[in-house]
């Protein structure tokens, strides 16, 4: 009964810090404050009528956002990005940092966005979610060694004004429901302690 109700209030506390994470900002997809501990989003422009992700490498960011949650469920988005531009459609963000896992095994990543969205991890595509479309989600496993490993998420905007972007992850072998990624202190990546066994630095 102890073991429950640790395990129990542990859940709660990540859902609070999650819920915390996302508080404070003056846009769901992160804020222009500079914050070394958390994902690096760069905003980039896309030409009407794009459908789908694009070449990051031909084009050229006009600002920067820093989150350390990726969990915007279905809404209306029009606020742009305050401090950066006012555009709230034909746009994408590439997010990337570094998260550090220490137990080792099989995890299962799981991304929703509205429109097109993409996971990579050590540079490795595990999820692939492009195109114009509702929300919609697509899941992906990987192993995953202990110690360091890069993320990147891209993510485009199509046609206003309907919005989405939420990974979730948790450890494969663990029957219980996923909680969304948030980052700590130290740029550590915490993707859920009870569940996914990734602990702080």
């Amino acid at each position: 009964m102890m073991k429950l109700w640790l395990i129990l209030c542990l859940i709660a506390l990540d859902l609070l810090c999650i819920f915390a994470a996302g508080q404070g900002s003056e846009n769901p997809f992160g804020s222009t404050n500079l914050d070394s501990t958390s994902l690096r989003g760069d905003i980039y422009y896309l030409p009407d009528g794009t459908s789908s992700l694009p070449d990051f490498s031909a084009i050229t960011p006009v600002g920067s956002i820093y989150t350390k949650v990726l969990d915007i469920p279905s809404r209306s988005f029009t606020s742009g990005f305050p401090g950066v531009t006012d555009r709230f459609e034909w746009f994408a963000i590439r997010y990337t940092g570094v998260f550090n896992i220490n137990k080792p095994g099989d995890y299962a990543f799981r991304l929703f966005s509205d429109d097109g969205s993409r996971l990579f991890i050590d540079e490795k595509m595990i999820i692939d979610n492009d195109g114009i479309h509702a929300t919609r989600s697509v899941s992906g496993d990987v192993y995953l060694t202990q110690g360091k490993h890069s993320i990147e998420v891209d993510y485009f905007q199509g046609p206003r004004e309907e919005i989405a972007l939420q990974l979730f992850c948790i450890g494969a072998q663990v029957r219980w429901r996923s909680v969304p990624l948030v980052l700590r202190s130290g740029g550590v990546l915490l993707l859920s302690r009870v569940l996914a066994g990734v602990l702080m630095a």
